[in-house]
């Protein structure tokens, strides 16, 4: 029998009436013959919600504690929509996240998934059942829950679906797909039928609808996964291997009705085109979507003697937190010191400044400074790489709407820049139209 994951999100599962309709169409699924695995988020604000009460209470709440509480949202939607399933009629069980086998590191509030034991989720589909899992969490090796991260739930549902060998992963939440751009800032993007693993990465780290690390699970066990609303019937957007079969064909999921996106098998079809130059395959817009991330931090550590260790000396200590560092720039002087720049997650900013000001005197650095004004505008494609021009007209564009640049990051298939917030939203507008991703 065909096996399915499917994610619903918090907006997707925000009060009684939706987790029904939910409940409706996951019902659905499993009466035309397909097995169905079923990932919750918590409902609505609930996440944010329970962050507030821990504060409340808290100044600097503990963060095995708050990992703890905030696991319970999950609970609360999973135990709900189980209920919904069985009023229904449908066989259903619910499971957190430790009962369906998730297993993660020690990093509170950001655990990564170590290894995912399946038989208890195995053995309830065998017995006919459709199984609820409370996505964004797992347990440690000495039976601690810890939550995944913001987006942990699209980890969750792409992992399971790759420990269990799904014939896919249906991510539902209030957008119809993935689009060439966020269309609240750029009223004319286009939603996109497919997208690589690799580009979706990409979008996807800068701000784009998914959470980065579901696509890392996704690329490396090849589970395709398809985003779609769940309030329309509109196709959404299928990521996977592009250009890996015949005729560069690619793959849309198909229904057997009008009611349930996703719902059947995966039918193939190849590109198709005219023979104008600009649709050749060589003068294609290699250009894939713009991302937007308003979420960045810089920091500088001013004055720093230019000698070895420096960097490995300010680095690991925030590896050792668990703080991810995006763009570094390190510049040189005539006076052989040197200035290092980073950007950080906003949220993580206040926790670095405190690590980086608190190794900074043994490095000799004459000061810190941040900013936390400052936001992430990239162009993502994967034919980029072997095309020349891009980075120039990027920066083109830009300067020609007076966007100034504060700091440029590159990688084969991206080139971010690092610009103030408050012009972000411009600068977006700016590249998908100067970009043409308006058109098909």
């Amino acid at each position: 029998m065909p096996l399915i994951v499917q994610k619903y999100g918090g907006s997707s599962v925000a009060d009684a009436g939706k987790i029904l309709s939910v409940a409706r169409r996951i019902g659905a699924v499993r009466q035309a013959g397909t097995d169905v695995v079923a990932v919750v988020s918590a409902m609505g604000d609930t996440t944010d919600e329970l962050i507030e009460l821990a504060h409340s209470v808290s100044r600097e709440p503990h963060a095995r504690e708050l990992d703890l509480l905030l696991s319970t949202g999950e609970l609360v939607s999973c135990t709900l929509l189980t209920m919904a399933l069985r009023e229904l009629g449908h066989e259903a069980i619910s499971l957190s996240g430790p009962q369906a086998g998730i297993h993660t590191d020690t990093s509170f509030g950001r655990a990564r998934i170590s290894r995912i034991e399946a038989g208890r989720v195995r053995r309830e589909l065998a017995a006919g059942r459709i199984v609820v899992v409370a996505g964004f969490q797992g347990i440690t090796a000495e039976d601690d829950v810890t939550t995944l991260g913001r987006g942990g739930s699209d980890t969750t549902a792409v992992a399971i679906a790759a420990a269990l060998e799904a014939d896919r992963c249906e991510i539902y939440t209030d957008v119809e797909g993935i689009y060439t751009a966020d269309p609240r800032i750029a009223p004319d993007a286009r939603k996109l039928d497919e997208v690589g693993y690799e580009e979706m990465l990409e979008l996807a780290s800068l701000g784009a609808k998914m959470h980065p690390r579901s696509i890392e699970l996704g690329g490396v066990y090849r589970v395709p996964i398809y985003v779609a609303s769940s309030f329309s019937d509109a196709p959404g957007t299928l990521i996977h291997a592009v250009g890996n079969g015949p005729s560069d064909a690619f793959t849309t999921p198909i229904t057997s009705d009008d009611t349930v996106p996703g719902r059947g098998g995966f039918e193939t079809r190849p590109h198709t085109g005219d023979d104008t130059a600009e649709n050749q395959m060589e003068d294609r817009i290699k250009v894939t979507g713009i991302a937007y991330n308003a979420n960045v931090a810089k920091i500088t550590v001013q004055g720093v003697p230019d000698r070895p260790g420096l960097a490995a000396a300010l680095f690991e200590p925030l590896a050792d937190a668990s703080i991810s560092v995006d763009t570094i720039v390190q510049n040189t002087g005539g006076d052989q010191s040197t200035d290092i720049s980073f950007t950080v997650s906003r949220t993580d900013l206040p926790a670095a400044v405190r690590l980086v000001e608190s190794v900074a005197p043994q490095m000799g650095a004459a000061g810190v400074v941040s900013a936390a004004d400052l936001a992430a505008v990239s162009i993502v494609g994967s034919g980029m790489q072997n095309t020349p021009g891009y980075a120039s007209r990027m920066f083109r564009l830009l300067a020609n709407g007076g966007v100034n640049i504060d700091m440029i990051t590159t990688s084969e298939i991206r080139i971010s820049c690092i610009i103030s917030e408050a012009q972000g939203r411009d600068a977006v507008r700016l590249l998908h139209e100067g970009f043409h991703l308006d058109r098909e």
